[in-house]
């Protein structure tokens, strides 16, 4: 036992993960760098000259609300989210059907996902991924008693995944429909489920997505010319052969940041679902494995600190924290694969990096939660070691 009369020093752990921030920081700060060399071009066209700064100065408007949001999100207990998981859920379920409504909802591009709030446009499907992790690890925590059975475990959790997918599909976002299916199937994993229940809805979840597919012209289409995009490089297969193109331009060391052709309006999307091939041009294969391994440390790093939580028996916020990293790295692994051509066109943005409101601010707020759950960690261990 120590006496405090002694001169002696307790070493103090750090208040948080310093990798997790550094990783987060560096993405952003990189993103924030290739938006505005991938949108110079188009924010002249739109605005003029005067005006290449259009998108940067937005993005420097997200980063900041994002970063404040996130700051008053990390002043949240765990317990309070964990307590307000169902309000979450059906505040997200009514945005989900607003956008659906005429007048409120905004269509782009052939698809009506954004709310229009007149000074920016809210995309609820990236904050509905939020809240569906914060629902299923509650889930899983209230019903571990019963969660390997029929009624009373996988019954309502299907019936969720069947309305939320069905909303997202109206607007219809696939990529976010099958990004938050996923996310909920592996939070069960990891509150386990069984392998039986975890078996019936990865099938379902992989059936779905085969209809979805054969029955829709232009997802089959995305399908063929992810196959052979040069089959149809004018069509079909345009996005695909100009990030490829891209890719192919920037070699090992890439041509310099801001030397970038493809993003002079042959690439579309070049600020927001294609950055990453902006960047290999530019950046080339040493930038593009940079990103890489910034995505995956913090990935394991929210991984990790999952992994504590659950060590200190706070499965609620282990939970949160693996499915946090997990939203992050399946996402940001399907936008990459996208851009290399080894998974077909979808339209998802690259965590942390592109250009987007909406997905800044939700996966700001993510974050702060995640680095609320580590300095819980942190003070519960600290606790025992005095």
């Amino acid at each position: 036992m120590i006496n405090p009369t002694d001169n002696v020093k307790i070493a103090r752990m750090p208040d948080f993960d310093q990798l997790l921030i550094w990783s987060a920081l560096l993405l952003l700060s990189l993103g924030l760098v290739m938006v505005y060399s991938a949108s110079i071009a188009i924010a002249e066209a739109q605005f003029g000259a005067d005006r290449s700064y259009h998108y940067l100065a937005r993005h420097l408007v997200y980063l900041a609300i994002g970063g404040m949001i996130g700051l008053f999100v990390f002043r949240v207990p765990l317990y309070i989210w964990q307590k307000s998981a169902f309000y979450l859920f059906l505040l997200g379920i009514i945005m989900l059907m607003l956008v659906l409504i005429p007048g409120i909802g905004r269509e782009i591009n052939g698809s009506q996902r954004w709310i229009s709030l007149y000074f920016v446009n809210l995309q609820p499907s990236e904050f509905m991924k939020f809240f569906m992790i914060i629902y299923t690890a509650d889930y899983v925590v209230r019903k571990a008693a019963d969660l390997n059975g029929f009624f009373k475990g996988f019954l309502p959790i299907l019936i969720i995944i069947g309305i939320v997918g069905f909303l997202l599909l109206r607007q219809p976002d696939f990529g976010a429909a099958a990004v938050i299916t996923a996310l909920v199937i592996a939070i069960l994993f990891l509150g386990g489920v069984s392998i039986k229940i975890f078996s019936v809805l990865l099938g379902l979840m992989v059936a779905g997505g085969y209809t979805l597919i054969k029955f829709s012209g232009y997802r089959l289409d995305r399908i063929v010319g992810f196959m052979d995009p040069w089959a149809d490089p004018l069509g079909k297969g345009y996005q695909l052969s100009h990030a490829l193109i891209a890719f192919g331009r920037g070699e090992w060391l890439g041509v310099g940041l801001g030397g970038s052709v493809e993003k002079l309006f042959y690439l579309p999307e070049a600020h927001t679902d294609f950055l990453l091939a902006v960047l290999a041009e530019e950046l080339g294969f040493v930038g593009v494995t940079a990103v890489i391994l910034l995505f995956a440390t913090l990935v394991v790093r929210a991984l990790a600190i999952g992994r504590q939580a659950a060590k200190l028996e706070c499965y609620f916020a282990a939970l949160v924290a693996q499915g946090i990293g997990l939203w992050i790295g399946m996402q940001a692994l399907i936008n990459i694969g996208v851009n290399m051509g080894v998974l077909p066109t979808k339209g998802l943005t690259l965590p942390l990096m592109s250009f987007g409101g909406s997905s800044i601010t939700a996966i700001c707020c993510a974050l702060a939660v995640l680095l609320r759950i580590d300095w819980e960690n942190r003070q519960r261990l600290q606790g025992k070691n005095t």
